[in-house]
C-alpha cells in the first residue's frame, strides 16, 4: 500500500476523479480543513435526486416497472460537465409536467366527483320523497319521529314563541356508509328526536375512482328555524356533504340532464389527462435508472473533489490546483497513472496530472486484500470478525479449508451433503442468470454470496460422511465387512457357544423378545475377511474385496450400523478426534502468530510469548493427543505386549482422563498393568498365558510406557515454566531497556506505541491469564465437534427409523399412498431439520471455532480496512447487489 499525493487542474479534476471512481483503486483522505469548495454543485445534485425521487414515486404509483439498462449500472459513464445542464434540464421537465399533470388531474377528479355526487343526491332524493306512489319506499330507510310528532312538536314551539313557522324542510347530502349510525345518532339527541331521516345506499361508486369506502345519500326532514339550526350544526362538524335539491320534480330531472352531460364531458377529459399522464410516466420509466445513476455518480465526484486542497501557483490567482492525498495498491499504480491521463484527455487539456509517492512511515496503511468470487465469501467471514492489520497474516486462505472441514465434521453424512453440494453447485451454475434477476432478498442474497462455501461444506460433509460411513443415517455395505457376521468364522461362533443362536433366537421371539448380542472382537474381527472373499475369476469380487480391500480401514465398518454398544463406540471416538482436530488447529494458530511476530521482526514477542505459548500447549495437550494415538494402535482388545509390558486386555486400557489429572496433581502410580504369578518363566508375545497374570485393580492408571514418570514431570516442569516467561519476560526485558522517560515502547511493529511500565505489565498479565485459561476451555470448545456430529447422526436415525420406518407398517391397498405421503413428509422433516435447522447450527459452531478458538491465537482485527473511491461498490450497497 502506497501513500500518494495528487496534482490536479481545476479544469481537469472533475473528469480525472471520474476516471479514478471508475477503477476504485484510490482511497482519498480529507485535506479541506477549511471552506468546502463544492458546496453548491452538492447542493444541485441533492436537487436533482429529489426529483428523481418524485418522478420514481410517480412511476412506482402507477405500477410501471422500470426499465434497466442493458449495460451494468457501474457501467453508465458519468457524466461530463458540459453535459450536467442539460441532464438537470431534463430532469426538471419531467417533475413539472408530472406536477402541472397532478394538479390538473386533482381539480378535474374533485368536479367529476361532485357532480357524480351531485347527481346521486338528486337520483335518491326523487326515491325518497316517494314521488312515485307505485313505488315504496327501502327497507333500510331510518325514520326516527312520524309526521304527527313534529307537527305536535312545531305547536309546542309556536306556544313558547321559540319558531314560528310549521312548514316541513329538508336537506340532502352524502356520508360514507359507516358514519351513518354515528351521525343519525347525534342527530337525533341533539335535536331531541324531532327530525326526519331517510337514507339510500349509492350506486356501485364512482365509474373512474374506486372510493375507499361505500356511499348513502340522506335527507332531513325538519321543522322551525331552531331546529334547522341544529342541523345545520351536526351537518358541519360530521363528515357530510350537503348538496342543493330543487324542491319540484321537474327541475330536479333537468339539472340531472344537465349534470349528466357536464359529468361524461369531464369523464372525456379525464381519460385524455390519464393517457397523456401514462405516456409521459412510461417515457420517464425507460431513462430514470440510468439518471440516477448518473446523479449518484455526480455526487461521489463533488464530494470527493470537497476532500481536496485548492493551491494557487501563480500570482494572478489564475493557475489553481487541487492536491489530493490517497492510499492505492502498489500494484495499482499504473493503471491509477493511466486513469489519470484518460481524464486529462478526456477533459481537452495537455497538461497531464502529477502522482507522487510518498513517506508513510507515521501512518497505519488500510489493509486490502485482492479477492474474487470464490474468496469473498471467505473474507467476508473473517471481516465480520474485524479487519487484519497491515501486513498481518489474513486467517482466510487457512479457513477456506478448514471452516468447511470442521463444518463438515459436526455434519457428517454423504446424502445430506451431497444435498448441501447440489444446491451450492445450481446456485454456481446458474451464477449469471441470479446476478441478472437482481434479487434483493436478504436470505437469497446471503446463500448466494456464500455459494462457494456451501459448496466446500457439501463435499467435505460427503467425504467425512463417507469415513463416518453415513448416508441419510443409514451406513453403506459397499465393501464388506472385517467382523464375521457369518458362519464362515468358526471362532466367533463357537464362542460362548453361538453356533446355537438360532435356537436362541426361536426363544425369545416365542416370548416377544428380541435376541441381541455383543460381538466380542477378541474372537469376531478378522480384518483380513474381507481380502479373504476374492473369488477367482470374478471382475468385480477382485475389484471390490481385493483392490478396495483397505478402505474399510478408512470407514466406519457397517457392522456397527446393526450393534446396540455404537453409540458407546462412536463417542470415545468422536470425542478423541474433536481434541485432536482442536489442538491441530490451535497449534496452527500460535505458529501463525510466530509468522505475523517474524514480519514484524518483532523478536521479544517471539521469544517471551510465542515459543512459551508452544511449549506450555504442546507440553500438557499435545502429549494428551499423543497419548490418544498410542491408544489407538498400540492397545488391542486382547493381551498383547505393549512397550515391553504385558497388556492384558481392554479393562487395561489406558483412562487418558485420570491420567493427565494425574499428571498434573504428580500422584504416585504403579509400573505396568500387573505382574505373573511365576516369575521364573519367560514370557513372549508368543508364549504368554493370560491365567498367569494377575491385574492390578488400578491397572488403566497405571505408567504404560517406560519413563513415563520422568516424562509427565518434564513436560509438567515446561508448563509451569512457560506461564512465569509469558507473564514477566517481555515486561521485565523492556525495563532494563526503558529509556530515562521511564516509558517503554510496547510494540516492535511499525507503530511507535508507547506505555508505562506499569500499563506493560497490565497487559502482559491480561494476555498470560486469557491464553493459558483459553488453552483449558478452548480445547473444552472443541468438543462441540463430537457433541454436533453425535446429534446429528442420531437425529438422522430417528428420522429413518420413526418416520420413514412407519411406511413398512401400512397394509393393504393403503400401503402405496401411504408410503408415498411418508416419504414426502420424509423428505420435508430432512430438509428442513436435518439440513437447515442442523446445517445451520453447524455453521454457527464452526464460525465460532474459528473466530474464537483459531483467530485469537494470532489475529488481532485491528486493522482499517481499504474503501477506495468506486463507483462499483457504492452502487452494489444502494442495490443489495
Amino acid at each position: 500500500m502506497s501513500l500518494c499525493q495528487l496534482f490536479l487542474q481545476s479544469e481537469v479534476a472533475y473528469q480525472c476523479v471520474a476516471e479514478l471512481g471508475e477503477i476504485g483503486s484510490v482511497q482519498f483522505r480529507d485535506l479541506n480543513t477549511g471552506d468546502r469548495l463544492f458546496v453548491n454543485q452538492l447542493q444541485r445534485c441533492d436537487e436533482m435526486e429529489r426529483k428523481l425521487r418524485f418522478i420514481e414515486s410517480e412511476i412506482a404509483i402507477d405500477g410501471v416497472k422500470i426499465h434497466r439498462s442493458d449495460l451494468e449500472d457501474f457501467r453508465i459513464y458519468t457524466p461530463r460537465l458540459k453535459e450536467i445542464n442539460g441532464l438537470d434540464e431534463s430532469i426538471s421537465r419531467i417533475e413539472k409536467e408530472l406536477i402541472e399533470i397532478n394538479n390538473t388531474t386533482r381539480q378535474l377528479r374533485e368536479s367529476n366527483i361532485h357532480l357524480w355526487e351531485t347527481t346521486q343526491v338528486l337520483k335518491k332524493v326523487g326515491i325518497i320523497v316517494a314521488e312515485d306512489p307505485d313505488r315504496e319506499v327501502p327497507d333500510n330507510a331510518y325514520v326516527f319521529v312520524n309526521e304527527a310528532e313534529l307537527i305536535d312538536d312545531e305547536e309546542g314551539d309556536v306556544e313558547t314563541g321559540s319558531d314560528t313557522g310549521r312548514e316541513l324542510k329538508r336537506i340532502a347530502g352524502i356520508i360514507p356508509r359507516s358514519r351513518l349510525y354515528g351521525f343519525e345518532k347525534l342527530l337525533w339527541r341533539i335535536c331531541n328526536g324531532t327530525v326526519f331521516l331517510h337514507s339510500l345506499d349509492c350506486e356501485d361508486g364512482h365509474p373512474l375512482f374506486n372510493e375507499s369506502e361505500d356511499l348513502a345519500v340522506f335527507v332531513i326532514f325538519y321543522s322551525g328555524v331552531q331546529t334547522g339550526r341544529k342541523v345545520d350544526m351536526v351537518s358541519r362538524g360530521s363528515p357530510v356533504r350537503i348538496y342543493k335539491c330543487p324542491e319540484k320534480p321537474q327541475d330536479r330531472q333537468a339539472l340531472l340532464n344537465q349534470l349528466t352531460e357536464q359529468l361524461e364531458a369531464l369523464s372525456d377529459v379525464l381519460n385524455r389527462t390519464f393517457a397523456y399522464r401514462a405516456r409521459a410516466v412510461h417515457a420517464a420509466a425507460q431513462t430514470i435508472h440510468v439518471w440516477k445513476i448518473k446523479v449518484l455518480k455526480m455526487r461521489m465526484v463533488y464530494r470527493t473533489l470537497d476532500m481536496l486542497a485548492r493551491r494557487t501557483l501563480s500570482a494572478d490567482h489564475i493557475q489553481q490546483y487541487l492536491i489530493g492525498e490517497g492510499w492505492i495498491p502498489t500494484t495499482e499504480l499504473d493503471n491509477v497513472r493511466d486513469a489519470l491521463s484518460a481524464g486529462a484527455i478526456a477533459a481537452g487539456s495537455s497538461m497531464h496530472p502529477i502522482l507522487n509517492e510518498m513517506d508513510s512511515t507515521e501512518d497505519m496503511p488500510p489493509t486490502h486484500f485482492t479477492l474474487n468470487k470464490f474468496t469473498s465469501g471467505f473474507q467476508s467471514i473473517v471481516s465480520a470478525y474485524g479487519i487484519a492489520d497491515y501486513k498481518e497474516l489474513n486467517p482466510a486462505p487457512w479457513i477456506i479449508i478448514s471452516f468447511p472441514f470442521l463444518f463438515a465434521v459436526m455434519f457428517g453424512d454423504v446424502g445430506h451433503g451431497l444435498m448441501i453440494f447440489l444446491f451450492a453447485l445450481a446456485l454456481i451454475l446458474f451464477e449469471k442468470k441470479f446476478a441478472a434477476k437482481r434479487i434483493t432478498d436478504e436470505i437469497f442474497s446471503t446463500f448466494f454470496g456464500g455459494r462457494y462455501i456451501i459448496l466446500l461444506m457439501g463435499l467435505f460433509s460427503m467425504y467425512t460422511g463417507f469415513i463416518y460411513n453415513d448416508f441419510f443415517g443409514r451406513s453403506m455395505n459397499l465393501f464388506g465387512s472385517s467382523w464375521a457376521t457369518t458362519a464362515n468364522n468358526n471362532s466367533c461362533w463357537q464362542w460362548k457357544g453361538l453356533n446355537e443362536i438360532e435356537k436362541w433366537e426361536r426363544q425369545a421371539a416365542a416370548r416377544n423378545r428380541t435376541f441381541e448380542i455383543m460381538l466380542d472382537p477378541i474372537y469376531c474381527y478378522d480384518g483380513n475377511a474381507i481380502a479373504d472373499s476374492v473369488q477367482i475369476g470374478s471382475w468385480w469380487s477382485y475389484v471390490k474385496y481385493g483392490f478396495f480391500s483397505t478402505i474399510p480401514h478408512l470407514m466406519l465398518d457397517p457392522v456397527w450400523d446393526l450393534a446396540k454398544n455404537s453409540l458407546a463406540f462412536l463417542n470415545s471416538m468422536k470425542m478423541k478426534m474433536a481434541i485432536i482436530l482442536g489442538i491441530m488447529q490451535m497449534t496452527v494458530g500460535l505458529f501463525l502468530s510466530l509468522g505475523n511476530h517474524l514480519s514484524k521482526r518483532a523478536h521479544i514477542d517471539v521469544y517471551f510469548m510465542c515459543i512459551p505459548q508452544l511449549l506450555f500447549l504442546a507440553s500438557i495437550f499435545g502429549y494428551l493427543c499423543l497419548q490418544i494415538v498410542a491408544k489407538w494402535v498400540a492397545f488391542p482388545a486382547g493381551s498383547t505386549w505393549v512397550f515391553g509390558r504385558y497388556y492384558p486386555g481392554s479393562s487395561c486400557a489406558p483412562s487418558l482422563l485420570i491420567g493427565l489429572i494425574n499428571m498434573f496433581l504428580q500422584t504416585n502410580r504403579k509400573d505396568g498393568f500387573g505382574h505373573f504369578n511365576t516369575t521364573n518363566s519367560k514370557y513372549s508375545l508368543g508364549d504368554t498365558k493370560p491365567d498367569d497374570f494377575i491385574a492390578d485393580f488400578n491397572c488403566a492408571t497405571a505408567y504404560w510406557f517406560p519413563g513415563e514418570s520422568i516424562v509427565e514431570k518434564f513436560l509438567l516442569g515446561i508448563a509451569v515454566l512457560s506461564i512465569p516467561v509469558m507473564l514477566l519476560g517481555k515486561p521485565l526485558y523492556l525495563w532494563s531497556r526503558r529509556p530515562s522517560s521511564g516509558h517503554v515502547n510496547l510494540d516492535h511493529a511499525a507503530t511507535h506505541e508507547e506505555a508505562s511500565l506499569s500499563e506493560v505489565f497490565l497487559f502482559q498479565a491480561i494476555h498470560t491469564i486469557e491464553f493459558v485459561l483459553g488453552c483449558i476451555s478452548h480445547t473444552a470448545s472443541y468438543l462441540r465437534l463430537w457433541a454436533l456430529s453425535l446429534a446429528h447422526a442420531v437425529l438422522s436415525d430417528v428420522m429413518w427409523t420413526k418416520v420413514l420406518g412407519l411406511a413398512t407398517g401400512v397394509e393393504g391397498w393403503l400401503g402405496a399412498p401411504a408410503q408415498f405421503v411418508i416419504a414426502l413428509f420424509f423428505g420435508f422433516l430432512t430438509v428442513s431439520i436435518l439440513i437447515v435447522m442442523e446445517g445451520l447450527s453447524a455453521f454457527l459452531h464452526a464460525l465460532r471455532l474459528h473466530w474464537v478458538e483459531f483467530q485469537s491465537k494470532f489475529f488481532s482485527g485491528n486493522g482499517v480496512k481499504f474503501e477506495p473511491f468506486s463507483f462499483e461498490e457504492k452502487i452494489r450497497k444502494m442495490e443489495d447487489l
